[in-house]
């Protein structure tokens, strides 16, 4: 069975776009989940009126989750507690308060969620600030509907959400609905307010819900749209980006199997079947086999024989072998890590690591220009727009921050893995040279330096 035959059988609502059925489908991989549509266990052959069961209707009994582990790879090289890009800007208090910003809305983390999210092709942060403190949220963009503003198309106009939800979910929540049933849930952004509807039904009219509505002031929508893999950066080409492995999803599928069966073979192996001849039972002669008695052994017709239904172990060994080749097949599909941690002798450089992991590398480095540049970047530049929109400011510590200047705003990414004593002994020396010939300042040098050694520079000038 592929990618294909099993989204055939997931459940599609007709009412909805068909891109939120195909991101849904992507978002069962991620959390794996596209396996629970089958109905019966691997372990299950016969259904319960005795028929066979196929393959492809059975769940597989083995989860590799590999997609799951490449995203979580390229997201860890992305936004970790190593990886976390530093902040420059022009302005030097800009630059202090956007870090002390970063650290109290726990950026990191929402990062972190987005572009794993995200990889099933896009994603949106939404930021709400509440008394003057900000706070980010991750949304998932199946039930959104972008609008893109006519002079920028990397900036939204109005974002729209709309799904189906359950009668009993609303009723949970505190809405006056009746009990039974689906209703729509939708609610929109805009430059000026946050508008909620009141759930309703299929026919029904909207009616805003004044309780939950309320304008944010901010003069923009607070929320930016990350396109996953981009192939540009114009959003009007389509609100979503590449999957970051969907080109392995029918490999992985193929190999849960194949895990699957070859388990299934070695459980047949240590417990074989035992055929019995038996005249005694009086089968009809020519007259098909059929599993009988207290040990639930096959019984034969007398002209049948008598042996052990054995499997041979050689098979089980070719599966691996096959599974092996499929595996470096998916993680050469999504750039993943294809380097074999057992087969390292010593300690390895940095650089050895990179090159050991390059196409990991290569993925995260795409990644850095959908959620650093266009992403991270966005966020950032609004939450100095919005010191300079609302009275009063943001809050920031103890004290409230008006008017953050983006000029300059850029991000500096540290090195893909720790440098070895030799690595710094190299770049201290190269960069000592560069200093002394005055081709580079002593301010630039501290900024490349300062995170091998966990050192925070704040410099707010260029180099």
């Amino acid at each position: 069975m592929d990618w294909l035959a099993l989204q055939d059988r997931m459940p599609r609502d007709r009412a909805l776009p068909e891109r939120c059925f195909r991101l849904s489908a992507l978002e069962s991989v991620l959390d794996g989940r596209h396996y629970d549509v089958l109905r019966y266990p691997f372990s299950a052959e016969r259904n319960g009126a005795g028929e066979y069961v196929p393959l492809d209707e059975r769940r597989p009994s083995v989860r590799s989750n590999l997609c799951r582990v490449v995203v979580e790879d390229s997201v860890s090289l992305l936004f970790s507690e190593g990886h976390w890009p530093t902040i420059q800007v022009s302005d030097a208090r800009t630059a202090t308060a956007l870090e002390t910003i970063c650290q109290a809305s726990a950026l990191k983390q929402t990062m972190l969620e987005a572009a794993t999210r995200g990889s099933v092709g896009s994603v949106v942060v939404l930021m709400r600030v509440v008394d003057g403190r900000i706070f980010f949220d991750v949304l998932r963009t199946a039930y959104l509907t972008p609008v893109w503003s006519s002079s920028d198309p990397r900036e939204l106009s109005e974002l729209i959400e709309r799904y189906r939800v359950k009668a009993e979910d609303l009723l949970a929540q505190g809405h006056a609905v009746e009990p039974g049933g689906d209703y729509w849930f939708e609610r929109h952004w805009d430059d000026r307010v946050e508008t909620w509807y009141l759930p309703y039904r299929d026919g029904a009219d909207r009616k805003i819900d004044v309780e939950r509505s309320g304008e944010h002031g901010l003069g923009f929508v607070p929320a930016v749209w990350i396109r996953n893999l981009p192939a540009s950066c114009d959003m009007r080409e389509g609100p979503d980006g590449g999957c970051t492995f969907q080109a392995a999803i029918d490999t992985v599928i193929e190999t849960d199997y194949l895990l699957s069966q070859a388990g299934r073979g070695l459980k047949y192996g240590s417990d074989p079947t035992l055929v019995l001849k038996d005249p005694g039972l009086g089968i009809p002669q020519g007259s098909a086999a059929h599993v009988g008695g207290a040990s639930n052994a096959l019984m034969l017709p007398p002209e049948g024989d008598a042996k052990l239904l054995e499997i041979n172990g050689n098979a089980a060994a070719a599966v691996l072998a096959h599974v092996q080749q499929l595996r470096a097949i998916a993680l050469e599909a999504m750039h993943g890590n294809r380097a074999q941690s057992d087969r390292l002798g010593a300690a390895q450089s940095g650089r050895a690591i990179e090159l050991m992991c390059q196409g990991l590398i290569w993925l995260a480095d795409r990644l850095r220009i959908s959620y650093g540049e266009y992403g991270l970047v966005s966020l950032l530049r609004k939450i100095c727009l919005a010191s300079r929109r609302l009275e009063g400011g943001l809050v920031v510590g103890d004290a409230h921050v008006t008017d953050l200047d983006d000029a300059g705003l850029s991000l500096s990414w540290p090195d893909w893995f720790p440098m070895g004593p030799q690595d710094r002994q190299a770049q201290a020396d190269a960069l000592g040279r560069l200093v002394e010939g005055g081709i580079m300042t002593q301010a630039a040098a501290e900024r490349i330096i300062g995170r091998s050694y966990g050192i925070s520079v704040m410099l707010g000038g260029g180099t």
